[in-house]
C-alpha cells in the first residue's frame, strides 16, 4: 500500500465498502418476502401489520409497526430479517444520515416500514449512498471534530462513529445472511408477519 496517498476517510470507507461489495451484497439478492418476514421462533421481533404484535410497543408512520420496547428485555428477543433491516435502515442508518447529513428527520416512530424485502433492500440501499456520501464529504478534518449530542458519546471523534456504524452493519447484515442459510436449510415456517 502506498502511504503517501492513504488517507483514514477513504481507508474507513473502503472498510464498509469492501465487505458490502464482496461478501454482503450478493447475498442478500434474490431476497424473497417469505424470508424477509419468516421466523423460526415463536413470538420473535418483527415488522407486523399495525396492531397485530404482542410486543409491548409498536411503532411505526403507516399500516406496518416494528416491534420495540425500552429497555430492551433481558434476554433480548429473537428478531427477524424485517426486524433487522429495518433497525438498520432506521437506527443505524436513517437517523445518523439526518443528524450528521442533512437527511430529512428520521425515527423509529415516523418511519414508513417496507411491506416486502425488495422495498426494505431498496431503502437500505439509499440510507447507505447518503452515510457514505456523508463520510467522504467529511473529509480528513471532519473525522476528528466531535459526533455531537445526537449521539452517545457526543465528545468521541466522529471517525469513531464512523467506525461503530461500520461494525453494526457488518455484524447485523451477516445475521441477516444466517438467518437466510437457515431458512433455505428449514422446511417449516413459523409465524411470518403478513401470513
Amino acid at each position: 500500500m502506498d502511504t503517501t496517498t492513504l488517507t483514514w476517510n477513504q481507508t474507513l470507507r473502503e472498510q464498509w465498502e469492501f465487505h458490502w461489495n464482496h461478501q454482503l451484497r450478493a447475498r442478500l439478492d434474490g431476497l424473497t418476502d417469505d424470508e424477509y418476514f419468516w421466523s423460526p421462533v415463536p413470538n420473535a421481533w418483527s415488522v407486523r401489520p399495525r396492531g397485530t404484535s404482542t410486543a409491548p410497543m409498536q411503532v411505526g408512520a403507516s399500516d406496518l409497526t416494528i416491534d420495540y420496547a425500552f429497555p430492551e428485555p433481558v434476554p433480548a428477543p429473537f428478531t427477524t430479517i424485517a426486524w433487522r433491516l429495518g433497525h438498520l435502515i432506521v437506527g443505524v442508518l436513517a437517523m445518523r444520515n439526518a443528524a450528521h447529513f442533512g437527511a430529512p428527520a428520521a425515527s423509529y416512530e415516523t418511519w414508513d416500514y417496507a411491506a416486502s424485502a425488495a422495498t426494505a433492500l431498496d431503502q437500505l440501499q439509499t440510507q447507505l449512498d447518503v452515510w457514505l456520501a456523508g463520510v467522504r464529504g467529511l473529509g480528513e478534518a471532519g473525522l476528528w471534530e466531535p459526533a455531537g449530542a445526537t449521539e452517545p458519546f457526543p465528545e468521541a471523534p466522529m471517525a469513531d462513529l464512523v467506525l461503530h456504524i461500520h461494525r453494526e452493519l457488518i455484524h447485523h447484515l451477516s445475521e441477516v445472511c444466517l438467518l437466510r442459510d437457515l431458512y433455505l436449510h428449514t422446511t417449516s415456517a413459523t409465524n411470518g408477519a403478513l401470513r
